[in-house]
C-alpha cells in the first residue's frame, strides 16, 4: 500500500481540515508551504468565487485538497418550514427584524456535474467528500485526471462502505470534531464514538490509509493517533485562530475563552448535526431541536439574526464551530503550527 505522503504529494502525512466559512486558499497555501496539505472548502463558494480560488492554488504549483459536500438536497416542506419561523419569530420581534423578508434558500449545494466542468480545468491533486461520495458518474469523473479521493467516516460501515465505493483514503471522524458531522449512511447519533475508539476499529476494517480526524490539537495527538494505526491526521480546529483563517473576531474570542470548553452538537444553525460552542440560541431551542428544517435548509431563517447580533457585537446566534479540544487554537502562523504538529510524526513508522 502506498504512504499517505505519496497519494497526498507531501513532506508529512498530515491535513489541514476544510473549514468551510472559516478560510479561503490563504490558510491552504500556507499549510501545503509547510509539508501538508492544505484545504479549500467549496460548498459555500460561488462558481466564479470557487474558480478564483482554484486559479490562485494552481499557480502555486502547491499539493491541495479541495472540498465538497455530497448530500441530496431535502424536498422543500412549507409546514416544516413555517413551524421553524414561527419558532424564530420571538427573536425576530427582539431584535426590530421582519421574518416574512426572510428568503428562501440552502446557501450549500452538493457536488454535481457543474462543478465537476468547473474544477476539471485544475485538475487538483485530491478532492475531499463530505456525508459519502457523489455519483458514481461524478466520481470517476475526478478520478479521471488522477485525483486521490478522500472522504469522512464516523462509523465503520461508513468506512467499508467508502472503500467499497472508490475512496482512496478513509478520514475516521470521531465525534470530538468539530464543525459538521461527516455521517451519511444512518443518522443515529449514538452509533458515533470518539476518535481513539472509532480509529482502530477502522484501521482492522479497512485496507486504505486511514487519516485520523477530532480532537488532535498538537504533536501529543499525533503521536497516539499514529500509535493506533493511523496513516496520517486531520486538523481543523487548531487552525482557526493563525492569522490565514478568516474566522470572525467574535468566533477568535470564543475560541480563548472558558466558553470553549462546553461544545455540543447542534442543528440550529443549518439543519444537521455539527459541533460548535454552546451559546444563547443553542441553549433556548436546545441543541439538536425538532423544530428545525432539513439541512441545509435551516440556514436562511437563521442567517439574518446571526447578522444583526454580529453587527451588535454579540456571537448569540452564530455558528461558532469548534472541536471538544481547543487548546490548540494560537494566533500563530499556519505555517507554524503544521511544524509543530508535524513534529508527531517524528520517530513513528
Amino acid at each position: 500500500m502506498r504512504t499517505l505522503q505519496a497519494l497526498l504529494g507531501t513532506e508529512f502525512p498530515l491535513i489541514q481540515a476544510p473549514m468551510a466559512g472559516a478560510q479561503g486558499s490563504a490558510l491552504a497555501l500556507a499549510v501545503s508551504g509547510a509539508g501538508a496539505l492544505g484545504s479549500l472548502p467549496a460548498a459555500m463558494l460561488t462558481p466564479d468565487a470557487l474558480r478564483a480560488e482554484l486559479a490562485v492554488l494552481a499557480a502555486s504549483g502547491r499539493p491541495c485538497n479541495v472540498n465538497f459536500f455530497c448530500h441530496t438536497p431535502p424536498e422543500p416542506d412549507a409546514a416544516r418550514e413555517a413551524a421553524w419561523r414561527a419558532t424564530l419569530a420571538p427573536y425576530y420581534a427582539e431584535l426590530g427584524l421582519d421574518i416574512a423578508a426572510v428568503p428562501a434558500g440552502a446557501g450549500r449545494a452538493p457536488f454535481s456535474a457543474d462543478l465537476a466542468d468547473l474544477i476539471a480545468p485544475f485538475r487538483p491533486p485530491v478532492v475531499s467528500f463530505h456525508f459519502g461520495l457523489p455519483a458514481p458518474a461524478l466520481l470517476a469523473r475526478v478520478k479521471a485526471w488522477g485525483a486521490t479521493v478522500l472522504s469522512s467516516a464516523t462509523t465503520v460501515d461508513e468506512a467499508v462502505w467508502l472503500q467499497a465505493h472508490g475512496a482512496d483514503a478513509v478520514i475516521a471522524q470521531g465525534l470530538e470534531a468539530g464543525g459538521h458531522r461527516g455521517h451519511f449512511l444512518r443518522h443515529d447519533l449514538s452509533e458515533q464514538m470518539g476518535t481513539f475508539a472509532l480509529l482502530p476499529q477502522v484501521v482492522r476494517a479497512v485496507s486504505v490509509p486511514v487519516i485520523a480526524a477530532g480532537g488532535i490539537a498538537d504533536a501529543a495527538g499525533v503521536r497516539a493517533a499514529r500509535a493506533l494505526g493511523a496513516a496520517g491526521v486531520q486538523v481543523g480546529t487548531a487552525y482557526l485562530c493563525c492569522p490565514e483563517a478568516t474566522t470572525t473576531a467574535l468566533h477568535r474570542a470564543a475560541l480563548h475563552s472558558d466558553a470553549a470548553r462546553h461544545t455540543a452538537l447542534t442543528n440550529v444553525f443549518t439543519g444537521r448535526p455539527a459541533r460548535g460552542i454552546v451559546n444563547r440560541v443553542m441553549r433556548e431551542l436546545g441543541s439538536l431541536s425538532a423544530a428545525a428544517p432539513e439541512f441545509p435548509l435551516a440556514t436562511a431563517a437563521m442567517a439574518p439574526l446571526r447578522a444583526a447580533c454580529e453587527a451588535r457585537g454579540s456571537a448569540d446566534f452564530s455558528p461558532l464551530w469548534a472541536g471538544q479540544n481547543t487548546r490548540g487554537c494560537r494566533a500563530v502562523p499556519a505555517a507554524e503550527l503544521t511544524r509543530a504538529l508535524a513534529a508527531g510524526f517524528e520517530g513513528v513508522h
